[in-house]
């Protein structure tokens, strides 16, 4: 959440993207004064602008609550990494399923995080913390090292502010390190975690070849340690990233 109480300069499109911003992934509907506590707004103004959000689909009301409305989401389809990455993606991620019965995903780079878009499963598959449209960090995922292999050297001194969080013992926190991991995952082609972000579960994925007017994006396969073959996934991976980019091309 972000933004002040009656900033100079505080937009309405600002005041409102806080209020679209208030609600997080673990969250029901939320009532007026919640969403005006989180979007840091007076009572009045925050009622006025859910109205808005409200009339124009953003937001639904029911019972006196709020939660995000099927008009954004309408909207959100149209955005490149839906109507062109996702669609031209579907077909070949279900393949990879299919040919592995393991978890698939398709990311993207947004920031320092990687955007989930798309999460393929199944019964055998393990469970997972990720869903789609959540985001991860870059360092514990298999997708997001995988996006790391695309960025340069400028973008990299900038990344090195962030700090490393551990979300397992196996987790890598040092930004050399990591450098050094990136430099073997561009060298072979794909990158690979081992229980950097699950005990247990190893991720192995591959960057998608640049395509024009989308952002940098990556497919993952997440299988339990005692199942990760790498010899055969990732051969399977780097050629379904490729098989992607040229639909795209």
């Amino acid at each position: 959440m972000a933004g002040g109480i009656g900033t100079p300069g505080d937009s309405v499109l600002g005041r409102a993207g806080r209020m679209l911003r208030a609600f997080g992934e673990d969250d029901g509907p939320l009532t007026l004064s919640e969403l005006a506590a989180r979007s840091r707004l007076p009572l009045p103004t925050a009622h006025r602008i859910a109205a808005e959000l409200t009339q124009q689909g953003f937001l639904d009301r029911a019972d006196g609550r709020f939660s995000i409305g099927t008009g954004l989401w309408e909207l959100g389809q149209l955005a490149p990494v839906s109507l062109r990455l996702r669609h031209a993606a579907m077909p070949h991620l279900m393949r990879l399923y299919d040919a592995t019965g393991e978890n698939v995903h398709l990311a993207v780079l947004d920031g320092f995080e990687a955007l989930y878009l798309e999460r393929i499963t199944g019964p055998r598959a393990v469970r997972l913390l990720s869903r789609v449209g959540g985001r991860h960090p870059l360092h514990t995922t298999g997708v997001g090292k995988a996006l790391l292999t695309t960025r340069d050297d400028a973008w990299f001194s900038a990344y090195a502010a962030v700090p490393l969080e551990r979300d397992t013992t196996f987790s890598i926190t040092s930004h050399e390190r990591l450098r050094a991991d990136i430099r073997a995952a561009r060298e072979r082609g794909y990158a690979i975690t081992r229980q950097e972000m699950t005990l247990g579960n190893v991720s192995i994925a591959a960057a998608v070849p640049d395509v024009a007017g989308l952002p940098p994006a990556a497919i993952g396969v997440v299988t339990h340690l005692e199942r990760a073959d790498e010899e055969r996934l990732s051969p399977l991976i780097v050629a379904t990233a490729r098989d992607i980019a040229a639909e795209l091309g």
